[in-house]
């Protein structure tokens, strides 16, 4: 009974498009990336930008907090360097051979006669490489990834040393640190409002008509807020602007069974239809 009341069940019509992020929500935390990532990132801030190796974990916490990923807060304070490079250093680096096909995850999804759409702040390659990994090739309709909301380099004049130094100064590194009160960072990325503003844009998305499936809690939250309906990924808790908490996405029908029944109507709709030209067609004749 517990695990069914941390569900909040809506009718299915509402459902046009199932929108999911990538890292963490298709596949599991366990699998290391993500630790990888963090590790490869901070090593890009020492070994690219010159920043302190004795700074830069707690630097990384606090930009990613604040800026839904490190790369848009590191631009926001003012190091200037190149996307591509960037992407490719600390995701070509990443161990994608501990991501496994997954026939049941591709096969729920192939089941639903509902648009599915990827939305992901990682760069194209990344997400092709964890998709291909996973087996999920061709179960998605539209690719929603960095290069999508950041066509352009977007680069800048560099700023001084001393300058981005004052900049990250007036940032604090405490855990009230209101976001609102940072840096404008020219990186188009989640959690941010202009970042699902585009997407849904870009993919025809009406947000009142689609459930949004991602790991972190200020992407849900920023989601609840402009319209969606929400699915934290990775926690069977709910928490604020979440509908719906899954422990690991292959949880997604036990939590949506409306979503197959839904299925099933279209499929059943498809059947009476086809039976009735028949009989129609028998007639006629």
């Amino acid at each position: 009974m517990e695990y069914e009341k941390q569900y909040q069940h809506v009718p299915a019509t509402k459902y046009e498009c199932l929108l999911f992020d990538v890292d963490d929500t298709l596949y599991s935390l366990s699998s290391g990336l993500s630790k990888a990532c963090t590790k490869n990132i901070e090593e890009f801030m020492v070994q690219k930008l010159g920043i302190e190796e004795n700074k830069v974990t707690e630097i990384n916490r606090v930009l990613y907090r604040n800026y839904g990923t490190s790369m848009a807060g590191l631009k926001a304070i003012g190091y200037n360097f190149d996307n591509d490079e960037y992407h490719s250093f600390v995701h070509g680096r990443l161990p994608y051979d501990n991501l496994k096909p997954d026939p049941v995850l591709r096969s729920l999804l192939l089941s639903l006669p509902i648009r599915k759409v990827i939305f992901s702040n990682g760069d194209k390659v990344h997400v092709a490489k964890v998709l291909k990994k996973l087996g999920l090739e061709g179960c998605f309709e539209t690719v929603i990834s960095f290069e999508t909301l950041n066509p352009t380099d977007g680069s800048s004049t560099s700023e001084s040393d001393d300058e981005i130094s004052l900049k990250f100064r007036g940032l604090s590194t405490t855990s009230d640190l209101d976001a609102s009160n940072c840096l404008e960072t020219p990186v188009i990325c989640k959690p941010f409002e202009n970042a699902f503003e585009q997407a849904f844009k870009i993919a025809n998305i009406n947000p009142q008509k689609t459930i949004f499936f991602d790991d972190s809690i200020r992407n849900i939250q920023t989601g609840k807020e402009i319209g969606l309906h929400t699915v934290l990924v990775g926690t069977s808790h709910r928490t604020n602007g979440a509908d719906y908490a899954l422990e690991s996405i292959h949880n997604i029908k036990e939590a949506l069974p409306e979503l197959w029944e839904l299925a099933a109507d279209k499929k059943s709709e498809g059947v009476m239809y086809s039976k009735k030209v028949a009989i129609q067609t028998s007639v006629m004749a």
